[in-house]
């Protein structure tokens, strides 16, 4: 297939960028940056575009018509993000990725989209009046793409206009299947993590993901901040099954994607958000320290303090896979622990040798 990849160089989609390519396929791949598609850009199937989608005058339409699967993966998914410049995020996950499906309605294209786990924002057990026999049961913190209700914050917790943006795209593309027999299928990510998930080491100005923000702190022996003392809990997905995962559905043996919601994720990978602080700690000092030595302190800090006002936070996200693991005949391989190592010992690498870089450079 010839396929158009938006966002093509970002986490999920240089990953995935490479395994089109493995299989075969004609790719497109679009974006404003190069460096995590660098090592593919001589390959004879890939043209890539360095782009910024918002600039009126790219050729959205022509590349559209020309492709045989648009992949949308365009998006700030950053918490950081949502609080500093909102009407942005809003934009950009709403109205840009909104001219992308509707070129692909135009000409009869097929697009993946993706979405987030975030527009099923809170758990019931969450709330101040929350009447539940156990709180702890995970029946109430596992969401499915097809019948779990939405609970977000009101609107002064404007961290949600990410959630907002992505399941207002979501329902219009639904509206266009139901009125003009769109083809689309929506994934929705639970914490991916892998090599490449992030820039480090970040700028004042970044507020990373929680991988990225921990393992920066290790590499650099700052503190590694708990929000609100870590409490959170989330589901990690290896990058490696989420692109097993995603391949499947661009594969859409029989149609059986078509019009679909697909929760990716690994529901046995559940920690709180402190567990992973703790974890990668110990990881580091067992299987990254050359002899023994301090290793950075972990603290809480409450969530206005470290985001700014107006955050607000998912409390708990376990994925149903019934519907990947029925239709496509996907599971999960990587548990927690393993995922952890082999995306901490990616960045170990690469800060090696920058510092080997770094002192040939003063040499």
């Amino acid at each position: 297939m010839k396929i158009l990849t938006l966002g093509a160089a970002g986490f999920i989609g240089s990953h995935l960028t490479h395994r089109l390519l493995q299989e075969g396929h004609a790719v497109v791949a679009v974006d404003l940056t190069i460096e995590k598609v660098a090592e593919y850009l001589d390959h004879p199937n890939l043209t890539f575009l360095q782009q910024d989608i918002r600039r009126p005058e790219w050729d959205l339409d022509g590349l559209a018509q020309d492709a045989d699967l648009v992949i949308d993966l365009i998006a700030y998914a950053n918490p950081g993000l949502y609080l500093r410049i909102p009407l942005e995020v809003f934009r950009l996950n709403f109205t840009e990725n909104l001219k992308i499906a509707e070129a692909c309605v135009r000409h009869g294209k097929r697009l993946i989209q993706f979405s987030t786990c975030e527009v099923y924002g809170r758990t019931a057990a969450s709330l101040p009046n929350a009447r539940v026999a156990d709180p702890e049961d995970p029946i109430h913190g596992t969401f499915s793409e097809d019948t779990s209700e939405y609970i977000l914050g009101p609107v002064s917790k404007h961290r949600w206009i990410y959630s907002c943006a992505k399941q207002l795209l979501e329902r219009v593309l639904h509206a266009y299947g139901l009125e003009q027999g769109f083809n689309y299928t929506i994934i929705r990510p639970f914490n991916f993590i892998g090599p490449k998930i992030d820039f480090l080491p970040q700028s004042k100005q970044d507020i990373p993901r929680v991988f990225s923000f921990f393992m920066d702190a290790l590499l650099n022996g700052t503190p590694m901040k708990l929000v609100n003392g870590g409490v959170s809990r989330r589901c990690y997905t290896y990058i490696d099954d989420a692109v097993e995962c995603t391949y499947r559905i661009v594969q859409n043996s029989g149609g059986i994607c078509d019009r679909q919601i697909f929760n990716i994720g690994s529901p046995d990978n559940e920690v709180s958000i402190r567990q992973m602080a703790e974890t990668m700690r110990e990881i580091y000092a067992a299987q990254f320290l050359d002899e023994p030595a301090p290793l950075p302190e972990i603290v809480s800090v409450p969530g206005e303090e470290f985001y700014g006002e107006g955050y607000d936070d998912s409390d708990r996200r376990i994925p149903n896979i019934a519907k990947a693991r029925r239709l496509l005949g996907w599971e999960p391989r990587w548990n927690f622990r393993d995922a952890l190592e082999a995306t901490m010992r990616y960045y170990v690498t690469e800060s090696q040798k920058n510092r080997v870089s770094s002192a040939a450079g003063n040499g």
